[in-house]
Formats: C-alpha cells, structure tokens, sequence
C-alpha cells in the first residue's frame, strides 16, 4: 500500500497508524549485550513487518525499538496489530528473554510526505503507546467507531485520560486481539465493582501513611492545602492527584517536573507530564526527580485489602 515516492497527500488524508513498541528493551540490552539483543530485537520486527505487509500495510520507519506503521482503512490496521501481538506472544527466543509488545492504534488524518507520515493522528498514536501494558493494543473511541460491528465488538471501553498534548481528555479504548471468551466481558459487572470496592491504596510518605478510596482522591504537592504535603524543592505546588476510577488506582501529573512512577517487579520507570496512569499494586512515587532514587520527593504506594 505504499503511497507514490515523493507525495504529499493534503491534511484531510485519513489513514490508520499502529505504533509497536517493544517492552522492557533496556534491560535486555544490559542482560544480554547490544549484538545479542538487536539481534533478537530484529528477529522480532521481521515477524512483525511480515504482519503489517499481510494485511496490506507498510512499515513507515523504526524508532529505536519502536516501529510505526501505515494502512489506508482502519480495519486493515485492526488485523495488523492483532497479528503483530500474536507474533510477538508465539516468539519464543532462546533463553530466558522472553519479547512482548506494546501498541497503539489510531485513526484519522495525517500529513503524507515522501515514505514518512506526520499528524496528530501519528502523535496521538505514539502517546498511547506510552499508557499501554505489556501485549495490550490501546486505541480510541473514534478509531473504533470508524470499525465495523463484528470488529467493534473485539473492543472495550476502559476510561478517560489526559494525554499530552491534547487539551481534553481521551476515551481510551483497548483492542482485545486475542480470539478469547473469556475477554468478551467489557463492562465492570456489578459484582466486579464490589469486589473492587473492598480494595484501598495505602500512600506512606516518611512516617505518615494515608489512604486513597476507591470513590476517593488525594492531592500530593509542596502547598500544605494538600493531602500529602510533601515539603521538596523537587515538588510542585500542586504536584499530583492520586484517585480511583473504575476499580483501579490512577495518578495524574499537574506539576512543572513530571511525575516519575516505578511499579515494583517492572525494570523500566514511567514519567509522566501532565498526563495520568494506572499505577500497579506497590511501587514509588518520584515527584519531580526520579521514584529510583532516595530523596525526600519519594513516596511508597501499596493496594491493600480494606481492614487489613
């Protein structure tokens, strides 16, 4: 499907864009050596270019260990990222180094010029992929309009967000691309939002702890108007806001630094800039300065069972 060399196609161009990135990939290049893992990374990104080229796609460009890629109708794009997961579930590396996606996928129109593409389309593309777990596809409400039925059913509603960049919130949606009953549930039951309510999160910064309601929210910043007064030249005023949504946690940025979360067990550290994310079940909070190192702009968080 590659556009002709050298064209410029005009703003009202839609086209669909996956963004594939590989997780984890910084660590693998200190386990293992730069010839290793690029290696490995390379194997992995000529199954997922065999991918995009199937459902009649093209690799635009790579970035680091992220590729972008082109298709001109939303469900090819669809059916692409589908295969790329499954391609990067079923690769199976020797040794332990186990290799997993992340991806986003969007809709809309975008800036064609020679073999590259530009746009907030491909911009909004790329900050999904920055909210997105490992081998999850992420994308939005208007994309998944833009699908048909049988395909819209493959999709569930998750929540709101803040993306940089953007001045109101986005509906984040998520591809479910595994072909899997037990994923065709895409609304919290009445039951999974009681099972949700028995659950608080616990935020202990030096020897003061506070607790976080599923219903609740709390503010973190230098002002002492907040919650959690946290007393660092690393901290903004108003730095962060921690509250529930829909049976998970979120954190959402509001400070001048950014927000830096690392979820214990992962070994690569979140940033956000005035944008939010679901933190895991215990992990730190760096307010304006790195959560891996010690200093008082650190907080610990932990999910815990109500009345433990």
């Amino acid at each position: 499907m590659d556009e002709p060399e050298g064209t410029i196609a005009p703003p009202s161009t839609k086209r669909a864009i996956v963004f594939a990135d590989v997780c984890d990939s910084t660590a693998l290049y200190e386990t293992i050596g730069d010839a290793g893992a690029l290696a490995l990374v390379n194997s992995l990104f000529a199954q997922l270019d065999k991918r995009v080229k199937a459902a009649g796609g093209s690799v635009v460009k790579t970035l680091g260990d992220g590729m972008v890629c082109l298709f001109r109708e939303p469900e090819a794009a669809f059916h692409a990222a589908c295969a790329m997961q499954a391609a990067a579930v079923g690769l199976n590396p020797p040794g332990e180094h186990k290799l997993r996606i992340k991806a986003g996928f969007t809709y809309g129109p975008v800036v064609l010029k020679g073999a590259d593409v530009f746009g907030d389309t491909v911009n909004l593309c790329a900050r999904l992929v920055s909210h997105a777990n490992p081998e999850q596809v992420l994308t939005t409400r208007e994309t998944v309009e833009a699908l048909s039925a049988p395909l819209r059913k493959r999709c569930r509603e998750l929540f709101d967000t803040k993306v940089r960049g953007r001045a109101g919130q986005v509906k984040m949606w998520e591809v479910l691309w595994r072909e899997d009953p037990d994923v065709t549930q895409v609304k919290l039951s009445k039951q999974s939002l009681a099972r949700a309510s028995q659950w608080v999160l616990k935020l202990t910064y030096g020897d003061a702890s506070y607790l976080v309601e599923p219903a609740g929210e709390v503010r973190i910043g230098r002002d002492k108007a907040n919650q959690v007064v946290v007393p660092s030249e690393n901290a903004s005023r108003l730095h962060a806001r921690v509250f529930g949504r829909e049976g998970n946690f979120v954190i959402a940025d509001s400070s001048s630094n950014g927000t830096f979360v690392m979820i214990d067990g992962n070994t690569r550290e979140l940033r956000l800039r005035r944008e939010e994310a679901i933190i895991g079940e215990r992990g730190a909070i760096g307010l304006g300065a790195s959560a891996t190192s010690q200093g008082d702009h650190v907080l610990r968080y932990e999910l815990q069972r109500r009345g433990s």
